[in-house]
């Protein structure tokens, strides 16, 4: 009997011991996946975050761009108009001002002033207008560019320079 009784023990003993080890090893396994799935979790809560910033950008810029395409197209439609208008016959007038240095003005008292207008011909008339042209749609780039930098680095948190 006291064999047995040492046998029995001795297999209780192994039976407590692969049972500890397996118990230890899925608490180890499960304290790893549990880490991996914060991990994880984290990483998917970062990326939302990051795709609802993105879109928040896009839309955005979608709304700049149409904001600053439709004031171009405006501007690009008065000129076409004023390009045609000049194409049809229509005159190009231009206001100016003869500034005339004090010397020669007590000379000449039968003046007409200084505020008078000056006709072009119909070929300086288009090269203003295609200039004009050219101005209006470089200065609206130019202030939709600095508009989306200005939202871009204010939304990182960037100062403006």
């Amino acid at each position: 009997m006291n064999r047995i009784t040492t046998g029995v023990i001795a297999s209780l003993l192994i039976v407590v011991a692969v049972l500890a080890w397996a118990t230890d090893h899925y608490h180890s396994n499960a304290v790893r996946f549990r880490q991996q799935l914060d991990t994880v979790t984290h990483k998917l809560a970062l990326a939302n975050a990051t795709i609802t910033d993105m879109q928040t950008r896009q839309r955005d810029v979608a709304v700049l761009d149409a904001k600053y395409t439709k004031e171009l197209a405006d501007a690009k439609a008065e000129n076409d108009a004023l390009q045609r208008r000049l194409a049809a016959g229509g005159r190009v007038r231009v206001k100016g001002r003869c500034t005339v240095p004090a010397s020669t003005t007590s000379a000449s008292p039968g003046s007409m002033g200084n505020a008078a207008t000056v006709e072009l011909s119909p070929g300086a008339g288009q090269n203003v207008l295609n200039i004009r042209a050219g101005i209006i749609s470089d200065q609206e780039k130019l202030k939709y560019l600095q508009e989306y930098i200005r939202m871009q680095c204010q939304h990182n948190g960037v100062k403006e320079w």
